[in-house]
C-alpha cells in the first residue's frame, strides 16, 4: 500500500503498531492516517480516540478485513472519516482519500490561535492579526508543532519529526536554524507570542507578556 501512496505523490510513514502510531501522531502534522482496526498492541478505534481528545487536527480512514455491518458501523462512530474493507482496488483507496481530503475540519480542529497569532489546518496558512504571514513549509511545520501544544514543552526529536517523518535522520542544529528564521518572521510580523527554549529538550510556545 505504501509504495501505491508513493507512486501518487504523498509522503508515507509506516507505524506498525498502536504505540508507534501514538508516538508519530503527536510528532508529525498528517492530512490523514490509513488505519486498520486490529493492531498487534490495541485496537485501532483507540487510536482515533486518542487523538480526539487530545484535539489533533487529523482525518481517518480505516483500512481493515473487518467487513460485518457491526464492525463498520463501530469503526465511524468511533470518529473515522470513512471505511474501506480488504480486499479493495487501489483506485478507490485513491479515491476516498481525495474525497476525504476535500472536506474540511470543523472549526474547532481547524483553527488554533494564541494571541494576535492564528494558524489554520485547512489551508496550511498562518495569520497575525487577520494578515497573513508568510511562512516556509518547514516553518509552518515546527509552528505548528508548537502550537498544538501552547506552553507546553515539545522535544526538539518532536520538532525534527515534524519537518522530516518521525523515522527520519538529520542533524539537530537544522531546528535551530528553522527557529531563528521564524522567530524573526514572527517579530517582523507583530505576532503577540514568543517561542522559549528549555536546554537539553526542546521549545514551546506562550503568549507575550
Amino acid at each position: 500500500m505504501a509504495r501505491i501512496l508513493e507512486r501518487e505523490g504523498y509522503v508515507v510513514d509506516i507505524a506498525e503498531d498502536l504505540v508507534t502510531a501514538e508516538e508519530a501522531i503527536l510528532s508529525t502534522f498528517y492530512d490523514i492516517v490509513l488505519l486498520d482496526r486490529c493492531l498487534p498492541d490495541g485496537h485501532g478505534d483507540d487510536l482515533v480516540a486518542f487523538a480526539r481528545c487530545r484535539g489533533l487536527n487529523l482525518r481517518f480512514l480505516m483500512v481493515t478485513a473487518l467487513a460485518d455491518l457491526d464492525d463498520r458501523v463501530e469503526g465511524l462512530d468511533s470518529g473515522a472519516d470513512d471505511y474501506i474493507v480488504k480486499p479493495f482496488e487501489p483506485q478507490e483507496l485513491l479515491a476516498r482519500m481525495r474525497a476525504a481530503l476535500r472536506r474540511p475540519l470543523p472549526e474547532k480542529l481547524r483553527l488554533v490561535r494564541i494571541g494576535n497569532l492564528e494558524f489554520d489546518h485547512n489551508i496550511r496558512s498562518v495569520e497575525v492579526a487577520g494578515k497573513p504571514l508568510i511562512l516556509s513549509k518547514k516553518e509552518l511545520g515546527i509552528l505548528e508543532a508548537l502550537m498544538r501544544s501552547p506552553d507546553r514543552v515539545v522535544e526538539r526529536q518532536q520538532l525534527l519529526d515534524s519537518l522530516y517523518g518521525y523515522d527520519d535522520y538529520v542533524q539537530d542544529t537544522v531546528v535551530e536554524s528553522h527557529l531563528s528564521r521564524l522567530r524573526a518572521k514572527l517579530k517582523h510580523g507583530g505576532a503577540e507570542v514568543n517561542i522559549h527554549a528549555v536546554r537539553g529538550v526542546g521549545y514551546f510556545i506562550r503568549k507575550s507578556d
